[in-house]
């Protein structure tokens, strides 16, 4: 059994950039722990920021229990307004090393949300901290980190180095994305990552469907 922990700048980048793949890793028995830097606030102006985030943390809980996955951390920071600090890097540091993930799942570098590029820089960062015999400050014993791979949320990545076929768990993402009901009812999130996921599958002849990634670090790749 691998342990998988996936970091999200929100509720639902998670589905979008790496459903299949979660599902997929569940499926084996792999364990995956999810991780959201944000709950989600600023996204929508029918609700107050509160009543928001409550909302996309139900939403966030229902879309994992849709894939299977039992391990999920809402670490709250506001929505637009992630930042790269030391509370931050003290927090992940000390959650890698607790979780002990063999591959862990962030945004790509080039995703042109702020917050998703943020986010990014945080997680490798605290990957490499987390691996060492340093920071007092953070909890845990060092733990190095195998595998490194970035997914695809609002930005597809320019030039692709990992492919994953995630035909058989293609209608199950596209289930669990659409617990996210607060985000479906402005933007069709469910019908253009379907497209991109074909796009992929097409375009790298790997499967119906496909998952695409950046490497970022890899030692032993393979769900």
């Amino acid at each position: 059994m691998n342990n998988i922990m996936v970091f999200a700048p929100h509720p639902d980048d998670d589905i979008i950039g790496c459903g299949g793949s979660i599902a997929q890793h569940v499926k084996k028995g792999n364990k995956v722990s999810i991780v959201y830097m944000s709950s989600g606030d600023a996204g929508s102006l029918q609700y107050d920021k509160k009543q928001l985030a409550e909302i996309r943390e139900q939403e966030a809980s229902r879309a994992a229990e849709v894939l299977g996955v039992k391990d999920i951390i809402f670490l709250r920071n506001p929505d637009g307004y992630i930042d790269y600090n030391r509370d931050n890097l003290i927090q992940l540091t000390s959650i890698i090393r607790t979780k002990k993930p063999d591959t862990v799942y962030v945004p790509h570098a080039q995703d042109c949300v702020q917050d998703h590029i943020t986010t990014h820089k945080l997680v490798v960062e605290a990957c490499n901290r987390a691996a060492g015999p340093w920071f007092q400050e953070c909890s845990g014993q060092p733990c190095p980190i195998n595998n490194i791979l970035g997914y695809e949320v609002w930005t597809p990545l320019p030039k692709v180095s990992y492919v994953e076929d995630i035909s058989d768990f293609m209608e199950l993402k596209i289930a669990a994305l659409r617990m996210h009901v607060s985000q479906l009812a402005d933007i069709n999130y469910d019908e253009a990552i379907k497209g991109l996921n074909r796009y992929r599958g097409m375009m790298t002849r790997r499967g119906n469907y496909c998952e695409c990634f950046e490497i970022i670090k890899i030692k032993n790749i393979g769900v």
